[in-house]
């Protein structure tokens, strides 16, 4: 997306045209991406200069029918250019003839590809957000089924304390609303036009900036001519959500595929293979490559980051590698996404085996401690009795363990603080889950209030994800309405 250099096209006639760094230079191929974006952008901005009599009406005309035969011709057929920008503009000439130059008074290439991308990372946020709210809403329905569902919870990969299903499942939606709010606010930084800063200066030409930002459905306009020709941190802050997208994603994935592996979670068949030699085994193939995605989401990150670091203002040739990093982040997060949501939403959960692990290593012990803090012991001490009965015994210990520690460190039973049912209710399992009933925690009643409120959240976000669409769809229609008037007139 070259935006001061050239070739032999109208834009730079014979000069700078030969050598070996004229295929270094061009972006063309990777262009194809912003094809309809600069398409776009090329008719917004003609109707704008008509609009202001800077172009009279029948070259806006036939400007503008130009760009209809090029957009019907496809990528494939534009000729040679150092960029898709130069290669639709030569087409425009070759159509039109000089006057098609006109296409580009008033602006720079600098700020037409920064608009171009824009317009089209803005498409992308959006597609990445919908992935992702689909993911959301198949962890809560897979939630919902599993309330009641008890199963072991993990610190450092050790029994720590049962929990459910539910509660596990909502803890990554929690995350993945608030990857969601990032790539909105993402969404709406991007969604601010460049388009008529010219190389970074602005133009003596009395043009208006709102006009094009309105026809292509921007929000508004960057109000600095130098910044909006060369900015790039808005590629950096949707690559940075992306990126911590892809990390809780990531996590999801490795859960699963151990969870996979201990039996606690059985995964369809569409998201596992065999293998090669051993047919009996059946591996999470596509849970590990949503691995791999976070590798590849935070190098594009860090390559994004070394490429901006230090550029002067205003344009330099360096952005013309930085916009890539974009593109194949949004790219494969956005299918991470789709795929775990798929594995979301087709698994199942053996509530026997899960609930036969919720105990494992004493998971319970927390419990324990817990009734004998609230009947009055200090907590640090209730802790001591606990982690001696943990010492003496294999795995869960029994009443007489427990009260043996007891006696040892409160030289007293066990029983003169807690009754023995009470006791042996904070042994199970369920009941554990059942007593820890504070906002946020794994109780059913509590869970079923946090899935109150990750729907209402869902629905908010997904509320503000058709009113950015319909934006666009809007302005869409406009600028064809637009168009339409200044080709029939």
């Amino acid at each position: 997306m070259n935006e001061e250099g050239g070739d032999e096209g109208v834009v730079r006639r014979d000069r700078f045209s030969g050598g070996p760094a004229r295929g270094f230079m061009s972006s063309l191929a990777a262009d194809e991406r912003i094809f309809a974006a600069d398409v776009a952008v090329d008719r917004a901005h003609v109707v704008m200069l008509e609009e202001q009599g800077i172009v009279e009406s029948d070259v806006a005309a036939e400007i503008l029918a130009a760009l209809d035969d090029v957009e019907s011709e496809g990528h494939a057929a534009l000729p040679e250019g150092e960029d898709v920008h130069e290669a639709i503009e030569t087409a425009v000439v070759e159509q039109v003839g000089p006057d098609g130059g006109k296409m580009h008074t008033a602006r720079s290439r600098n700020d037409e590809v920064a608009t171009c991308i824009r317009y089209r990372l803005r498409e992308d946020l959006l597609s990445a957000i919908e992935a992702i709210l689909a993911l959301r809403e198949a962890l809560a329905d897979a939630a919902e089924a599993e309330v009641e569902t008890v199963m072991p919870g993990y610190t450092h990969l050790q029994p720590a304390q049962p929990t459910t299903v539910a509660h596990y499942l909502l803890s990554y939606e929690a995350a993945f609303a608030r990857d969601t709010a990032r790539l909105l606010d993402a969404y709406d930084r991007t969604n601010q036009s460049p388009l008529g800063a010219a190389a970074f200066a602005g133009t003596p030409f009395d043009i208006d900036r709102e006009r094009t930002a309105e026809l292509l459905g921007f929000d508004g306009v960057l109000r600095n001519s130098m910044d909006a020709s060369s900015a790039r941190d808005f590629l950096l802050e949707s690559v940075s959500a992306l990126a911590t997208h892809a990390t809780t994603l990531s996590g999801l994935a490795e859960d699963l595929v151990i969870f996979s592996n201990k039996g606690f979670v059985k995964l369809s068949d569409d998201y596992a293979s065999t293998s090669s030699i051993m047919p009996q085994k059946v591996n999470p193939d596509t849970l590990e490559l949503v691995r791999a995605t976070a590798g590849d989401a935070a190098s594009g990150l860090s390559g994004l980051l070394t490429t901006l670091k230090g550029l002067p203002r205003a344009y330099n040739r360096d952005l013309q590698r930085a916009t890539p990093h974009a593109w194949d982040a949004v790219d494969s997060v956005s299918e991470a996404t789709a795929v775990v949501a798929g594995a979301v939403s087709s698994a199942s959960w053996p509530e026997e085996t899960l609930e036969s692990a919720a105990g494992d290593g004493f998971s319970t012990a927390t419990g324990v401690a817990d009734a004998l803090a609230m009947a009055g012991l200090p907590f640090r001490t209730a802790h001591e009795v606990v982690a001696a009965a943990a010492e003496r015994a294999e795995g869960t210990p029994d009443l007489a363990t427990l009260d043996a520690s007891a006696q040892e460190v409160l030289d007293a039973s066990l029983f003169e603080y807690v009754s023995r049912a009470d006791v042996q209710q904070t042994l199970d399992p369920t009941h554990s889950v059942e007593s820890r009933d504070s906002a946020g925690g794994p109780a059913p009643a509590a869970v079923t209030a946090q899935l109150d409120e990750a729907t209402v959240e869902l629905d908010d976000h997904r509320t503000e994800l058709n009113a950015r669409t319909d934006a666009l769809e809007s302005a869409a229609e406009r600028l064809a309405a637009e168009v339409a008037v200044i080709t029939r007139d």
